[in-house]
């Protein structure tokens, strides 16, 4: 990359600072701002809980196939030819889904609106890579933290007092996407790419792709994404409401205040990250999450109060605010120049399989033996995969920075 001008001192005199943000908003919004109306959505189309989740699932499982490929196409023809037309996408399938006439044409829009967002956080995160260096790329990666962990907590309350109104209006807040593509595409200034359209070669550029990843501890980490992911959006976003809506009978609102806990509590810790690494080594960090999951986990299916699941909250998402920042941020420094948006991809098509895997399991616990069984089976899988990393991931991985 060269750089197009003179880049700016101070991040908050950036405008393309506050054009990520606003890009890590829309990464979020989709994800998070509909599951309080996951129980009243299952009413209103009468369909169960293992079904309702299919909204989580197949919303999630275009990040599967196609993240990767639109990461070539932003080393190829540009981040902004792949970013704007992923933020319409992602505007029109939420509109759409708003507006669904039954629960067919809600999971089909949600697809299309899957689509659009497959490629959101792959290039937020390499254009991170692309415009900072050194002091300002941690602050600006710690910032954007932040942010996740804010936005997941508000979203999940804007979300539930909508759909109190109506389980449409979570949807419509997608539209809030046309203004950011604006700006993207009328303000967003991003280096030149050195090579151009007409120079790619396809099998030097997957050479250098697959040199970074292939070895262990990478594998050992994307491995530990997709886990966590499957936590997040599995039990934690899906299944918690449904738990609470339909065993505790919680309102949506409520619903929105506990995720929003869950939240506030990952944004906390990882506020705290700083001082955690003096005493521990990110890879230690990273396992210990898999403990504190598996305790949180284990504690949901016992309550019988709503609020009394506040505590398992707070670990899941102490655990999450431990591991997220950790295993992104060694995963950037492992990122080639060359290479860099089909690195991220690959890295946001492994979180994608975790949540698309996350709710799809856990509806299949579901359907067989009960909602509170996914709970106890995820459990045995944290448990399970801490001694894996344990066995793949060492140190020596931080060497790295």
């Amino acid at each position: 990359m060269k750089s197009t001008g003179k880049r700016v001192s101070k991040i908050h005199q950036d405008k393309n600072f506050y054009i990520i943000s606003l890009l890590t908003l829309m990464a979020i919004l989709g994800g998070t701002i509909y599951n309080p109306a996951l129980p009243t959505i299952a009413n209103f189309f009468n369909v169960s809980s293992d079904r309702v989740s299919l909204v989580s699932t197949l919303f999630q499982f275009p990040g599967t196939i196609v993240t990767p490929i639109f990461g070539v196409l932003a080393d190829t023809f540009g981040r902004k030819q792949v970013l704007v037309p992923s933020l319409l996408v992602f505007a029109l399938g939420g509109a759409l889904s708003g507006f669904a006439p039954n629960f067919r044409s809600l999971v089909e829009w949600r697809i299309l609106q899957g689509i659009g967002t497959a490629s959101l956080e792959s290039l937020q995160l390499t254009i991170i890579s692309d415009l900072y260096t050194g002091k300002k790329l941690t602050s600006v990666m710690a910032f954007v933290a932040s942010l996740n962990g804010i936005s997941s907590a508000i979203f999940p309350l804007i979300g539930g007092l909508l759909a109190s109104f109506s389980w449409r209006y979570p949807f419509l807040t997608s539209l809030f996407a046309i203004p950011v593509a604006v700006m993207v595409l009328t303000t967003m200034k991003l280096p030149k790419q050195e090579h151009s359209v007409q120079n790619f070669q396809l099998k030097p550029y997957l050479k250098n792709t697959w040199r970074s990843i292939n070895n262990r501890q990478v594998f050992g980490l994307l491995f530990a994404i997709m886990s966590l992911f499957m936590l997040q959006v599995g039990a934690c976003l899906t299944y918690i409401p449904i738990f609470a809506g339909t065993k505790l009978g919680a309102s949506e609102p409520v619903i929105g205040i506990i995720l929003t806990s869950l939240s506030l509590s990952l944004a906390l810790v990882a506020s705290q990250l700083g001082l955690l690494t003096r005493h521990f080594s990110q890879i230690q960090l990273i396992k210990i999450s898999f403990i504190l999951s598996g305790l949180g986990l284990l504690i949901v299916p016992t309550v019988n109060n709503v609020w009394l699941l506040l505590i398992p909250i707070f670990f899941l998402g102490a655990a999450q605010g431990i591991a997220f920042p950790s295993t992104q941020a060694l995963l950037a420094m492992l990122s080639s120049q060359e290479s860099r948006a089909g690195f991220m991809g690959i890295n946001s098509t492994i979180q994608s399989w975790g949540q698309t895997l996350g709710p799809l399991l856990g509806s299949i616990v579901d359907a067989i033996w009960g909602t509170q069984a996914v709970f106890y089976a995820s459990a045995v899988f944290y448990f399970a995969s801490f001694f894996v990393l344990n066995a793949v991931l060492t140190n020596s991985v931080t060497q790295l920075k």
